[in-house]
């Protein structure tokens, strides 16, 4: 049943017509996710998994010399909220570094982490604009010419190695100044941006909630890159296709470990329904990327005292 819901699309396949992409258009209308194979980038992906579980079998005092700060978003984190509650997760966060720029990035000591992580953002970057390209072509039924619709941007895209222990990483005092633990590994939410590529070990413990059958499980397939639409992609399409509604279920058998690309609009997009992917009247008033992604990131450090910004704030009264 999970299967069928979540397709696994053959990506090299889909690229040469549209007959591939009948389910990826079912999938996106209810839940927002699906599989890709034959992406081209299992090698760097294996490189970047030995580098990952390298990093995160470090000591606590070495990962946190490269500690994310609310000024310093980028680097290790051991204490991130979602929905206002803490997830049992260990993180490390990087951009590809811009040429001419000073590089924001914390990166660990070893040079070889970097350039495998570099390799991974850059391929992930590829197969993220090809995968952009084909939901165009399943929402519309049609070839279409990209130029006339908003791009992600990988100048503002993020790659996150995730790390799920299957204890609390911090010490028991540090627990207690802190905000408690959330019932799940990590919390329900959606990702912000166009779309997520996802990276899943063999654990299993990801779960989407789809509208025919409420929570269903995103199983594992070796060789297989886990596709999730974000807030960009439904505002967007006006409703249309879904951001996909996730979580993570505890571990309890042995640590978890994923990496997600976060493919996000431009700095200076504007997120507004687009008549080329809806009829309908639009359901949302336009806003810009940069300050919804700004009051995402402050969320993720901090109870504010209210829930996650999410699209809704910017829905229009009916």
């Amino acid at each position: 049943m999970t299967l069928d819901l979540v397709p696994t699309i053959d990506l090299a396949q889909a690229e040469q017509g549209l007959s591939e992409l009948l389910p990826l258009d079912t999938a996106c209308r209810d839940h927002g996710f699906f599989l890709l194979k034959n992406h081209g980038i299992q090698d760097v992906v294996d490189d970047m998994w030995a580098a990952g579980e390298e990093f995160f079998g470090q000591s606590t005092i070495a990962k946190r010399k490269i500690m994310r700060t609310q000024t310093q978003p980028l680097g290790y984190y051991d204490k991130e909220l979602t929905k206002q509650q803490r997830d049992l997760k260990e993180v490390f966060d990087f951009m590809k570094p811009r040429a001419g720029h000073t590089d924001i990035n914390q990166w660990p000591d070893s040079t070889s982490f970097q350039e495998v992580m570099i390799r991974f953002f850059d391929a992930s970057s590829t197969v993220a604009e090809r995968t952009l390209t084909l939901l165009y072509k399943a929402i519309t039924g049609r070839q279409i010419d990209n130029s006339e619709l908003p791009a992600g941007d990988p100048r503002t895209s993020t790659v996150r190695l995730n790390y799920y222990p299957l204890s609390d990483p911090l010490t028991i005092s540090e627990q207690t100044a802190t905000t408690p633990l959330g019932a799940q590994a990590l919390g329900q939410h959606t990702d912000p941006g166009v779309l997520t590529l996802l990276l899943q070990d063999d654990t299993g413990g990801l779960q989407t909630y789809s509208e025919k059958k409420g929570w269903i499980d995103i199983q594992p397939r070796p060789g297989s890159i886990v596709v999730n639409l974000g807030d960009a992609m439904q505002v967007w399409s006006n409703d249309t296709y879904k951001a996909a509604l996730h979580r993570v279920r505890p571990v309890h058998k042995k640590a978890r470990f994923s990496t997600p690309y976060f493919f996000n609009p431009g700095n200076e997009a504007v997120l507004k329904p687009l008549t080329q992917l809806s009829d309908g009247p639009a359901v949302y008033r336009s806003f810009k990327w940069r300050d919804y992604i700004k009051a995402r990131v402050e969320d993720n450090y901090s109870d504010l005292g209210d829930d996650d910004i999410q699209i809704d704030r910017f829905r229009l009264q009916p």
